[in-house]
């Protein structure tokens, strides 16, 4: 481990609020040393401890994110809410370059710009009494998360407590996992006993940040907003809410419950970061994770630019590294350089203008070592998907590419990455499609984390975890459970598996499956499953005791709002069905940090 020159440990502030949690966050005046992460150990979410853990992993080691959660009647420390994975990072930038995105740089209407750098942090009574500390938050939410077992309703709400920084124009830095599925947000200031409302104006998944602002003056009044400062040392790192690889800080400090979206200091006061996540093993102790301001940067800048969260882009290539001379030597690469591409994602741009067996050689005119690195600041090397995260969507890029031995230059755009199950609904709610008491919903991991994975079973879990999406839109339309009635009577124990086709026709998402189901004119409704499993309908008899069923399940819709919009069909999808990419194409090997890699 490569040990930085910073150093940080925990300080708690004490809360008048009968809640047992302090505001807690990181603050320079420790002895614990920022280091790169262990590329031996990929983090795994307690969460999703099955999700692409590699063979060697055992469940004694997990990720988890660090906000308070609580459901009512339950005693305040019974749980910690714990989110997915994923997270890159990359050195620092000046504070004037993160800021320019919110024009902190100058005074504005909320508050004054504070200069840490005047003020030195060298102990820990100076850090209590320290102005700058003012600028810390707590935030209080009320989650109603979906019930995706039973997708016309809602799970009972619970409360969790976090943390968050006020950055300046009436506006608060916190994690994305401290807000999600919130109905109900507020802010309280420290040593304040009020609470104000806070509205969510963004929230990335992927990098695990979320943008807050609150309307009322007196909760800005004599406000500072925090400054963000040089960074130490960075590695890419799993991000445990967003299942995505970014920049990120590893430390030793102790990091709670309730430290979630607080800012972490250098030993001169600076903000560095926002603490997010903590990995817990028995043979290690005190590794927390914070996301640097890079990755923040990144943030604000695609919410000012679209006025809204985009999302981090991706390129959409299996890699294999070329470390060996005879591989080299084999694919007509005369030096030691460059990653092979040994698939593309049909949905991703690239997939046009690259092929499997061409060997990336630089991005951007940025050389690609064999090792799939980059150079990184003055002496250091850090992951080829580096270069992407600091690209935007829509952004071009530039790939220098040898192909049966010709050097050649290529363009893509680069945009988010489609996957065929998703690990978080956009809108919250998932859609849902019943008929006649046969309940279909798009599998998602939330989906998979409720029904547990022994109730799936392992086809389709393979397919969840390796499988590419063929188009755009394409979803896996699974029967999740069967309402009994007398009209489906002998499928009632059916439940989570796949339905392919409809009446013949391949289905492509659950939209194209309603849409099939209103049109249909036949006599049957023939719904067909994996191994040739078939469940049929009367279809005339299926619409009369549709309405019946819904009333005694005290269900309000036979189908999701999402689905009563007329379905577009695609020329383009029709082409890609019939494409055969393979069921598995990625092994477990290549989600590892020292296996094959996906950009």
């Amino acid at each position: 481990m490569a040990i930085a020159i910073c150093s940080f440990s925990i300080l708690s502030f004490t809360d008048t609020s009968p809640s047992h949690h302090s505001f807690p966050f990181l603050c320079g005046a420790g002895t614990s040393p920022f280091r790169f992460l262990c590329s031996h150990k990929p983090l795994i979410s307690k969460v999703k401890a099955s999700k692409r853990t590699p063979s060697h992993r055992t469940n004694k080691e997990e990720v988890e994110a660090i906000s308070q959660k609580r459901f009512p009647g339950r005693a305040k420390d019974e749980k910690a809410y714990l989110p997915p994975d994923g997270s890159k990072g990359e050195t620092g930038r000046s504070s004037s370059a993160v800021f320019k995105s919110l024009g902190l740089q100058k005074k504005d209407k909320k508050g004054l710009v504070y200069d840490l750098k005047e003020q030195q942090v060298n102990d820990t009574e100076n850090l209590q009494d320290a102005t700058f500390l003012n600028a810390v938050v707590k935030v209080y939410c009320t989650h109603t998360a979906p019930d995706y077992s039973l997708p016309w309703q809602k799970q009972r709400q619970y409360t969790s407590t976090g943390s968050a920084f006020m950055i300046g124009e009436g506006k608060l830095l916190t994690n994305a996992h401290c807000v999600e599925h919130g109905t109900q947000v507020k802010v309280k200031r420290r040593g304040d006993d009020t609470k104000f409302v806070a509205k969510v104006l963004a929230r990335g998944v992927e990098c695990d940040i979320a943008l807050l602002s609150v309307e009322s003056e007196e909760f800005w009044k004599g406000a500072e907003p925090l400054r963000f400062g040089r960074l130490p040392c960075l590695q890419v790192t799993s991000y445990a809410h967003g299942a995505t690889d970014l920049l990120g800080i590893q430390i030793d400090a102790a990091i709670n419950p309730g430290n979630s979206g607080g800012p972490a200091f250098n030993d001169q006061g600076e903000c560095i970061g926002v603490a997010f996540q903590v990995y817990r093993s028995e043979e290690a102790e005190n590794i927390g994770y914070v996301i640097p301001t890079t990755v923040v940067s990144h943030f604000l800048t695609d919410y000012e630019m679209n006025g809204k969260y985009t999302g981090f882009p991706c390129l959409g290539v299996l890699l294999q590294k070329l470390e060996n001379p005879a591989l080299r030597e084999c694919l007509k690469v005369r030096s030691n350089e460059g990653v092979l591409v040994r698939r593309v994602e049909p949905t991703s741009a690239a997939n046009n203008v690259l092929k499997e067996g061409d060997v990336i050689v630089s991005f951007d005119d940025v050389h690609v070592g064999c090792e799939g690195t980059v150079p990184f600041r003055s002496t250091e090397r850090i992951a080829f998907r580096y270069l992407i995260s600091q690209k935007f969507q829509g952004d071009v890029a530039e790939l220098g590419i040898i192909r049966e031995g010709n050097h050649m230059k290529v363009q893509t755009v680069l945009n988010p990455r489609v996957h065929l199950v998703p690990y978080h609904i956009e809108g919250g709610q998932p859609s849902y499609l019943i008929v006649a008491g046969l309940v279909f919903t798009p599998l998602s991991e939330p989906l998979i984390d409720e029904e547990c994975e022994d109730s799936i079973g392992l086809k389709l879990l393979a397919k969840a975890r390796y499988s590419l999406a063929k188009f755009k839109g394409e979803e896996i339309v699974i029967l999740s459970q069967v309402l009994a009635n007398e009209v489906n009577i002998g499928y009632e124990d059916m439940g989570n598996q796949q339905v392919l086709k409809f009446n013949g026709t391949r289905i492509r998402n659950i939209w194209h499956l309603a849409h099939l189901v209103d049109y249909c004119k036949d006599k049957y409704l023939v719904f067909e499953f994996e191994d040739n499993f078939l469940a049929v309908l009367e279809r005339e008899s299926a619409a009369i005791a549709s309405p019946c069923i819904l009333k005694d399940y005290g269900i309000p819709c036979e189908r999701s709002p999402d689905l009563l919009e007329p379905y577009v069909d695609s020329s383009e999808d029709k082409q890609t069905m019939d494409k055969d990419f393979g069921d598995i194409p990625v092994s477990n090997l290549e989600i590892g940090f020292d296996g094959l890699l996906w950009a």
